[in-house]
């Protein structure tokens, strides 16, 4: 991919799925709340594995963006309405690195969403008192194997797209400059949404130690889930 067409292209498919599996959850009251509790019990199990990051001073804020903005419980809902309004100016303004960096955190959110959901109509009422056990048991029960490896895939290479943008000295003085245009024009979340990445990244440093142990985590866990062992879920 490395015209801007292209990545527009890619960002609008995945916006669009995103928004679609947000309404299909919301014409279900009892999945939509079903959902809620999956994700912020999916957000405790996070913060479990990847105690220490959020514990270290130089990767803290790169978990914190990284685990709860990105992969985690927080609703993008207004952050996808926020690049849907300005996704002209970023076509003009942005080159193709840059869509191609936020058109990947949007097709991981609608992976996330998918997946959920899936995870979320299995467990139905479980959800209310979810524990290690039946989450397994559902997550086996939804399958969707080659989902999930995609998911930590995808992790892996948004995490080295910001890594490499934070290099590029043009991108924190375009941030620093847009910050009031963006909040005046009224998509101050896609602005602040950029700047915490910017800033996260940018603390770190090298980014391949952080993205490493997320990424090896994550696909530990996925193998011992699918083998049958739920001892490193924690909870």
């Amino acid at each position: 991919m490395n015209e801007p067409e292209d990545a527009v292209e890619l960002l609008t498919r995945q916006l669009d799925r995103a928004a679609a599996l947000r309404a299909a959850a919301g014409d279900d009251p009892k999945l939509e709340a079903a959902r809620h509790r999956l994700r912020a019990w999916q957000a405790a199990r996070l913060a479990r594995t990847h105690a220490d990051l959020f514990a270290s001073p130089r990767m803290r804020l790169a978990a914190a963006f990284f685990l709860t903005d990105i992969y985690g419980s927080k609703d993008l809902t207004k952050l996808d309405a926020d690049v849907r309004r300005v996704m002209p100016t970023m076509k003009r303004l942005l080159p193709a690195a840059g869509l191609e960096t936020i058109a990947k955190t949007i097709e991981l959110e609608a992976l996330s969403e998918d997946l959920d959901l899936a995870m979320a109509a299995a467990l139905g009422p479980k959800t209310v008192a979810l524990n290690a056990a039946t989450y397994a048991d559902a997550y086996r029960k939804v399958d969707r194997r080659v989902d999930r490896e995609r998911q930590i895939d995808l992790i892996e290479d948004l995490g080295g797209r910001l890594d490499r943008l934070v290099y590029r000295r043009f991108v924190g003085a375009a941030l620093w400059k847009w910050r009031k245009p963006a909040q005046l024009a009224g998509f101050g979340e896609l602005q602040n949404f950029l700047e915490r990445g910017y800033k996260a990244f940018a603390k770190m440093g090298d980014a391949a130690e952080f993205l490493d142990l997320v990424v090896g985590r994550e696909r530990k866990l996925l193998g011992t889930l699918f083998a049958g062992d739920d001892s490193l879920l924690g909870g």
